[in-house]
């Protein structure tokens, strides 16, 4: 697919400025400057992105949209470990990624695309990676009627318009999976539907009728997309908060009734251990169970923070040890900001925005201490000096 005299430069310039190489193209005339430029900046997103098929020789990547729009290896494995069977079907392949991971769970795997660009990159990178996968190129909605039972269906509706801006709501996606879930249930046992972060749940599981599982998958603290799993069997859907901080994996499995039903005590004094739900727990809406479950003591009904004086290590979040206690009048930020010169700073229900805060007690960022500043069951305000809390592997 890419020319000899092309793949050499790729692999001569695999380090360079992408941007200052497609300058020069007037010096490389035997150079397709367009196809080198999408390969080194592909592979360098990679890198990080999917280490596993940069370290692969040969791969073939698609343009910078779809890079950023494909999933990580992270989470691929992750939607990966969700799903088993003799069958499964990918209606928006893209690149392929996610596909590329279910498909080791399953006998046979089909992929369809009605990019045809798409297509001829994933067929490249499936037989280079010796994946038995089926490629059709075509419109998913026109192939569905048509195809065979599956097991399982994987759909990641596009999140554009036509337009090309950016959009949220499942009925503004591109294919509706709102007006397919009678359809895709008929042609599979179970459905996931990958979806973006921004999507209200809660709004997701009124508009679809047959959600039986929900996945709010976050890597690093940052929530990377939820996962709708659709299933013929009615019963009460459950939730499950997942988030990957390096070799750690947090997460926190609830029934949405039982976070409508939890009761928890609020307190205006903070204990030893200050916690930070993550943001999967965050998305999830997820605030008084957690309190309920570990013993913990809610700083405020609004304030998503937790207290105690026993450390909980396996909590879906942040720890940290409470060093010192400030009120938020003038008087006492003088006297913060004379005793800290660096800090990272956070706000929790307070009126102050992080950045505003800094500027007042003249801080730079950064350091081991760490302040909240956030209201308490009392109404008072104040700023929680504290440490975070560093667990052995």
């Amino acid at each position: 697919m890419i020319d000899p005299q092309t793949a050499a430069f790729i692999r001569e310039h695999s380090h360079d400025n992408v941007h200052a190489l497609s300058l020069q193209a007037a010096r490389y005339p035997q150079v397709d400057m367009r196809v080198a430029a999408t390969q080194i900046e592909g592979r360098r997103i990679a890198t990080t992105k999917l280490p596993a098929w940069a370290a692969v020789d040969g791969v073939i990547y698609p343009v910078r949209l779809s890079m950023e729009q494909c999933s990580s290896e992270v989470t691929a494995r992750y939607k990966a470990s969700l799903v088993q069977g003799h069958k499964i079907a990918d209606l928006t392949g893209g690149f392929g990624i996610d596909c590329s991971y279910l498909s080791d769970r399953f006998e046979r795997t089909t992929y369809i695309e009605r990019n045809e660009e798409l297509c001829r990159i994933a067929r490249h990178n499936f037989t280079l990676m010796g994946l038995d996968i089926r490629v059709i190129n075509g419109n998913s909605t026109e192939i569905l009627p048509s195809l065979p039972h599956q097991d399982w269906i994987f759909i990641d509706p596009a999140r554009r318009d036509g337009a090309g801006k950016k959009v949220v709501a499942l009925s503004d996606c591109e294919p509706d999976v709102c007006q397919l879930e009678e359809l895709l249930l008929e042609k599979a046992t179970q459905v996931m539907i990958k979806c973006s972060p921004m999507l209200d749940i809660t709004l997701a599981m009124h508009q679809l009728r047959s959600v039986s599982e929900v996945h709010v998958v976050s890597v690093s603290g940052e929530c990377k997309e939820l996962l709708l799993i659709l299933s013929s069997d009615t019963h009460k859907p459950r939730i499950t908060t997942v988030n990957f901080q390096g070799k750690h994996v947090q997460t926190f499995a609830y029934m949405p009734e039982e976070e409508q039903e939890a009761s928890c005590s609020y307190t205006a004094t903070l204990e030893r251990y200050l916690y930070e739900p993550n943001s999967s727990m965050m998305k999830a809406g997820c605030f008084r169970l957690p309190a309920l479950r570990y013993g913990f003591h809610k700083l405020h009904r609004n304030t998503h923070l937790y207290t105690s004086d026993s450390l909980v290590p396996d909590f879906p979040g942040r720890v940290f040890e409470v060093k010192n206690i400030d009120g938020f009048g003038k008087n006492e930020l003088k006297r913060l900001s004379s005793k800290l010169k660096k800090a990272n700073i956070a706000v929790r229900n307070f009126p102050e925005r992080a950045d505003t805060l800094r500027k007042r007690l003249k801080m730079a960022d950064g350091g081991d201490i760490y302040l909240f500043a956030t209201t308490l069951a009392n109404e008072k305000r104040v700023i929680v000096q504290c440490e975070k809390v560093a667990f052995v592997p």
